[in-house]
């Protein structure tokens, strides 16, 4: 049995860390998304599955405040996130880790002051014992202790991957959202950003949402997958579920 199969007992529906209702986005004339409705719960895999362009990552900008919807109720953690002051924001984004799809590590900086930075701009950690101890205690979490001192153009596409995810974890967060977390990266790479996502769940007791359109990493990660459509959320259910299902917006990702 694999980790994730393992792992589908263990989800808590008792208690709902993110909650969104009836959301919606549109950039002038371009509706992204319409009527969106999603709920995660305490140590879930949610992996929201969509083609490009189907608002998958606005999706996730707007439930902490990076992009602000049109409409729409967005719980997270108990914070009310459309009503938030700039301060409370920024409380809430310590709490809420937030894998970029390009890593957005600062190129000018080691691998060490990228994992630092976070530390002293969000926590005031300006001792040095202290931020040794969790940047490499974050790098051994991913595989990259050996990596702390070298550059951001030193790295991998992986190897770049393992580091974003890693300055998002220095801070120990109760929710991660990764966006694509396997694109541009080669299959047995994007297997093991895949098992990552599994380990950082047991070792941080996270609940994460997980972005993609690669159906090998939503089989992989996944508790529970919503496939979001042209805007909508329009199928729910685990990857056996939806794999059996004859939605037509799921063939070009099961090829039925």
């Amino acid at each position: 049995m694999s980790k994730s199969a393992d792992h589908k007992t263990q989800v808590n529906r008792a208690n709902r860390v993110a909650e969104v209702r009836d959301l919606n986005k549109s950039f002038g004339d371009r509706v992204v998304l319409k009527n969106v409705n999603l709920d995660l719960y305490e140590n879930e895999n949610l992996v929201i599955l969509g083609k490009s362009g189907a608002g998958k990552s606005v999706l996730i900008k707007c439930m902490i405040g990076l992009i602000k919807p049109d409409s729409g109720y967005i719980n997270i953690l108990g914070y009310d996130v459309n009503s938030l002051t700039p301060n409370e924001l920024n409380e809430l984004r310590i709490k809420v880790g937030f894998s970029f799809q390009l890593s957005a590590l600062y190129d000018s900086m080691t691998v060490r002051e990228n994992l630092e930075f976070p530390l002293k701009r969000n926590l005031k950690i300006y001792d040095k014992k202290i931020l040794n101890e969790k940047v490499m205690k974050a790098l051994e979490d991913v595989g990259l202790a050996h990596a702390a001192d070298q550059l951001p153009s030193e790295l991998s596409g992986g190897m770049k991957k393992r580091i974003g995810i890693a300055r998002t974890l220095i801070l120990n967060p109760e929710i991660m959202l990764y966006d694509e977390p396997t694109a541009g990266l080669d299959p047995i790479t994007a297997g093991e950003i895949n098992e990552l996502i599994l380990e950082v769940r047991d070792k941080y007791k996270t609940a994460s949402i997980i972005i993609t359109h690669d159906l090998s990493c939503a089989r992989t990660t996944s508790d529970r997958i919503i496939g979001l459509f042209d805007g909508y959320n329009k199928v729910e259910g685990t990857y056996e579920q939806l794999k059996a299902s004859p939605k037509e917006e799921l063939e070009l990702f099961f090829n039925y």
